[in-house]
């Protein structure tokens, strides 16, 4: 017997007795153990953090890595797939100080870095367990037991030789640079954490008098940090730009000619000159609380000098400006720079000492004004940088010393591998990531931080460096302590991690060698991932290299474009000269229903947990895979997973429940001779063709990694094909008559169908899928498989591309003809006369050999078939002025009336875009589709609609026998209602009592035996109702009825 009743259990709890048998069953291991370990693929986990709870948004990632892995492995695929976990970095640390009341950095050292990277290490599994209870509740299959920790010394051992490779490439340097910082963790940021933080703010924008020595003449200067110009040390000007010396009535200044317009008062121009020109004049320091030890406060030209804002003088501070760096090493200038790490004033900024930078920017603006310097203040909106870890912190720029890898010198190849990876969509690829890739900079490695990768470098006192790149290599170091030394090979355990590497010393050649103090960025961690995760090249070099590099697909959020994705491609690059992945999908933000981000502050933010345990985790998958490709932003409304639950899964299920009540009412299981599809009935061979074809489309979807296009279309063979069309036309079928060949081609086709969803479903709702798959296939054993992730992928077996076409006709003109009754109020269990349709003539064969299919799913008695729509609508034609105004000039009048004159034949060709040629006043003048308006009007009696090239004509006069014929249908529809409410079996026999207007009885006793049949009712008669059974009131059209059904024994 078939499992019945599945709709009645919960799918939480379908989902859970899912999750059971796959565990006491090691179902996920069978899908890797099972396939060909010749046929490997490999997919890359970007590694999260499992200090922070997971969300939504990762539910929204992990079902698409999910999905993509289970499809490959239906495909025959070996997946290979681990786990991993980001261990090390800022967001590990930021909690840790949250929780030790550390303010900042200098307090770390207090309370100690051993201690301090303890309670790092401790931290970084907070909330490993509700990670993998979401993994294994979602149903997402990832290799938990052996995932891949960045914290480990195997991972930071193959991290060390990567970094090594790249030292003795010539890769690795160190360099003082103006490099953007998160000051309120004190360290540096790369080009791609950078990018991570970029979003709109306020700032001020201010114009700033600099004083000429020994005149009352200014400079007109133009910034947005304030806070810089305590440490200005010169002016920029461009060599070729024109600038003006104008007088006002407050003062004389110099600005470029072309930013005139940021003056707001009148003005006289006095002089003007090339900024050449100005090279070399001094002016006063603006702010006084720094000295110089060199020459200072002069005008230089720069070339990155422009007019598209400010004034065209750009005020110089070399330690906070990359392009005022690069000036002040040309021109010599000083470099002040009286700020700390922090982004704290010093003590020498008497006024604002300890104040942050930003925050002082008003206090300074003050100032300004009161010293008569300020000419002029505005606030501006414009993006700029935050910390990625540190949302409220503004990035601030800062000259110090760092080591980089030199990335620039791969860009080309880069961007040359690049082209060989599959973006889902492209437009990312080419875009946002190959522009990134254009414009790429030295990757800024080194942080001045506690709990990360350690800088493998170590350098003695006179500079000399070299790299360390595996542990073998660190056991010929040494320790020492209590003025003795100790060899590291003489340690059963060494940690990778700071402090004890610290601790490790070398000599050389007489030289003893310290590690430089650095840590790495967390970021080049995850991007060695790919061989980290195997303590590649230590271990599994040759597995690696066959089966796990690269790998055939990832998965991630865009913000990785310029993250995770950049950090593995470049480190492929530079170690490998490969891409680190072939195919990669790109998801989009989840935002809440009014597209607001989701935040714990708003309160908008989506518990996974709490949707898995109303709706399911299969009906949350699939609703954001279907919802909106994933690339696109997702809006996320609850009403929506509850349609999607009601309409695909509901009808899903349904439609097994259908099968499993009738299949067990007559014993099938399968166990009699497949009927060959050529001698099934045309609607079986109809079904299947269209399975097949879905099969087809889905595998071209799929292998493209178009899912909310693959999803989608199973959903729309569900619901439209298998469910409202063929189940529904074929249900008597199923419950009218005994077990025939037709019956038993029936139930065949429908097992197929059903199977075939599930294996096609399975990779978006593993649950569901399995669930159904096992209750069929363990009834009737038709396959070997244990589960349907064990399955094979389908495999096409029957098309017939003219019935399908054929079908396609019918039920276009099914689906307008029932468009016109709902636009028109006509009830679909009314009969109607006569339905007429216009096509065109190469579909008009498969129409008419779909008559009886159209006319029974439309309820019309006749159908005639028309060449063109003449007879249904009367058409003129009315000229268009827009378009012949302009185009025909004084003629306009005359061919306006000649379109008004317009044939049927000159219409129709209007109307399939062929040109008319007129001839007026001698000229020969061309009409076009865009000069005529088509105006149309129905024939009285009849209602007409239109669409994708088929009219329809609906004859909407009622006689009194099609007035009856309704009647008896809508009558059958409550007695099936009852029938159902009152909980008979579909087989019982049973007898009908009904009362009513003599009119009303009349119909009724005119379609006794349709009754009859359709109810399964024994006995009709209009008697007083009984007090056995069932009773209800209903009013059908303008008739009020009562209507007894009782179940007849046996």
């Amino acid at each position: 017997m078939f499992k019945q009743n599945l709709e009645k259990i919960g799918y939480p709890q379908l989902e859970q007795e899912v999750l059971k048998f796959w565990q006491s069953n090691n179902i996920f291991e069978k899908s890797i153990s099972t396939r060909d370990e010749n046929k490997s693929w490999t997919f890359y986990e970007g590694p999260p953090t499992a200090n922070g709870k997971p969300g939504i948004h990762h539910v929204m990632a992990r079902t698409l890595k999910d999905l993509v892995c289970r499809y490959k492995t239906l495909q025959g695929y070996r997946v290979n797939r681990k786990a991993g976990w980001d261990t090390h970095g800022l967001p590990v640390e930021i909690e840790v100080e949250k929780a030790l009341g550390i303010k900042q950095k200098s307090e770390v050292l207090d309370y100690g870095v051993e201690k301090y990277n303890q309670k790092c290490r401790e931290s970084v599994f907070t909330y490993l367990d509700l990670w993998e209870k979401m993994t294994t509740r979602m149903g997402y299959w990832i290799d938990l037991k052996s995932a891949y920790i960045t914290l480990d010394n195997n991972y930071i051992e193959s991290v060390w030789w990567a970094l090594k490779t790249l030292f003795d490439k010539g890769l690795l340097y160190k360099d003082y640079k103006i490099v953007p910082q998160d000051p309120k963790s004190e360290t540096v940021l790369s080009s791609h954490e950078l990018a991570l933080g970029y979003r709109e703010t306020k700032d001020p924008s201010v114009y700033v008098l600099f004083k000429l020595v020994n005149t009352d003449e200014h400079f007109l200067v133009w910034t947005t940090t304030p806070w810089t110009l305590i440490s200005n040390v010169a002016l920029a000007v461009g060599s070729d730009i024109d600038y003006v010396k104008i007088k006002t009535e407050q003062t004389i200044m110099i600005l470029a000619k072309e930013r005139l317009s940021v003056v707001d008062k009148e003005y006289q121009i006095l002089e003007e000159m090339k900024g050449s020109a100005l090279a070399g004049i001094e002016y006063e320091q603006l702010m006084d609380y720094c000295d110089v030890d060199k020459k200072a406060f002069y005008v230089v030209e720069g070339n990155f000098v422009s007019t598209e804002d400010g004034s065209g003088i750009v005020h110089i501070a070399p330690a906070f400006g990359a392009d005022d760096y690069e000036v002040s090493k040309k021109y010599k200038l000083p470099m002040l720079q009286p700020v700390t790490r922090g982004g704290l004033f010093t003590e020498e900024v008497i006024d604002f000492a300890g104040q942050f930078v930003k925050d002082a920017d008003a206090g300074i603006i003050i100032k300004l004004k009161k010293e008569g310097k300020l000419y002029r203040k505005e606030t501006i909106l414009h993006t700029y940088p935050f910390c990625w870890r540190h949302p409220e912190v503004p990035v601030i720029y800062y000259a110090r010393e760092s080591w980089f890898i030199r990335t620039t010198s791969v860009a080309s190849r880069m961007i040359e591998l690049n082209k060989q990876i599959n973006w889902q969509p492209p437009e990312v690829g080419s875009g946002r990531f190959g522009n990134w890739l254009e414009d790429n900079k030295d990757w800024a490695l080194s942080r001045d931080r506690f709990w990360a990768t350690p800088l493998p470098l170590w350098v003695s006192e006179d500079g000399d460096v070299f790299a360390v790149g595996s542990i073998e290599e660190v056991k010929e170091g040494f320790i020492e302590e209590d003025g003795k030394r100790i060899s590291l090979k003489d340690l059963n355990e060494i940690d990778l991690h700071k402090p004890f590497v610290d601790k490790i010393l070398f000599e050389k050649n007489g030289k003893i060698y310290k590690r430089t103090p650095e840590v790495i960025d967390v970021w080049f961690d995850s991007g060695a991932m790919p061989f980290a995760q195997y303590h590649y090249p230590f271990e599994n070099k040759e597995e690696f290299e066959k089966n796990y590099f690269p790998a055939q697909f990832i998965c991630e959020g865009i913000d990785q474009t310029r993250g995770w994705f950049y950090t593995l491609h470049a480190i492929a690059t530079m170690l490998f000269d490969s891409v680190a992945f072939k195919n990669v999908i790109v998801n989009e933000l989840i935002l809440d229903k009014a597209g607001r981000k989701m935040s714990k502050s708003i309160g908008n933010t989506v518990d996974p947990f709490l949707l898995f345990d109303k709706y399911g985790a299969d009906a949350t998958r699939w609703y954001l895979v279907t919802n909106s490709p994933p690339w696109r932003p997702t809006l996320f409304d609850e009403d929506g997973l509850i349609e999607v639950q009601r309409k695909f899964f509901g009808t899903l299920v349904n439609t097994y429940s259908f099968f499993a009540l009738y299949a067990n009412i007559d014993g099938f299981n399968f166990k009699d001779a497949m009927i060959p599809y050529e001698e099934r009935p045309e609607i079986d061979r109809w079904i299947i063709s269209k399975l097949n074809a879905l099969v087809e489309e889905y595998e071209q979807l799929m292998n493209d990694y178009d899912v909310t296009k693959a999803a989608r279309a199973v959903s729309s063979y569900t619901i439209d094909q298998l469910s409202n069309w063929y189940v529904r036309r074929s249900r008597r079928r199923f419950w009218k008559s005994e077990m025939n060949k037709e019956k038993l081609s029936a139930y065949q086709t429908l097992y197929e169908c059903l199977s075939t969803i599930c294996k096609l479903t399975a990779p978006f709702a593993p649950f569901i899928s399995e669930a159904i798959y096992l209750d069929l296939n363990n009834e009737t054993k038709r396959e070997k498989f244990e589960s349907v992730h064990l399955a094979e992928f389908p495999k096409t077996t029957y098309r017939d591309q003219t019935l399908e076409d054929k079908m396609e006709v019918a039920q276009n003109v099914v689906y307008l003809t029932r468009a016109i009754r709902a636009k028109n109020n006509l009830k679909v269990r009314q009969p109607l006369k006569k339905i007429m349709v216009a096509l065109d003539k190469s579909k008009q064969e498969a129409l008419s050999k779909m008559k009886d299919v159209i006319l029974e799913e439309v309820n019309i008695k006749d159908l005639l078939i028309l060449t063109d729509d003449s007879e249904i609508v009367t058409k003129s034609a009315k000229a268009n002025f827009k378009t012949i105004g302009p185009k025909f000039g004084k003629k306009v009048k005359a061919v306006a009336e000649a379109i008004k004159n317009f044939s049927k034949e000159d219409i129709s060709k209007i109307e399939k875009g062929l040109e008319i040629t007129l001839n007026i006043e001698d000229e020969n003048l061309i009409i076009s589709k865009d000069d005529v308006e088509i105006i149309s009007s129905e024939i009285t009696g009849w209602v007409v609609e239109a669409e994708a090239g088929i009219t329809v004509a609906i004859d909407v006069e009622l006689n009194d026998a099609l007035i009856e014929e309704g009647l008896a249908r809508e009558f059958v529809n409550r007695i099936q209602n009852m029938r159902k409410d009152a909980g008979f079996d579909v087989t019982d026999k049973i007898i009908v009592n009904f009362i009513g207007s003599e009119r009303f009885v009349k119909a009724i006793n005119n379609f006794n035996q349709y009754i009859s049949t359709e109810t399964l009712a024994e006995k009709l008669s209009v008697e007083k109702i009984s007090e056995n059974g069932f009773t209800q009131e209903f009013k059908i059209g303008e008739f009020d009825c009562s209507i007894n059904i009782a179940k007849v024994n046996s």
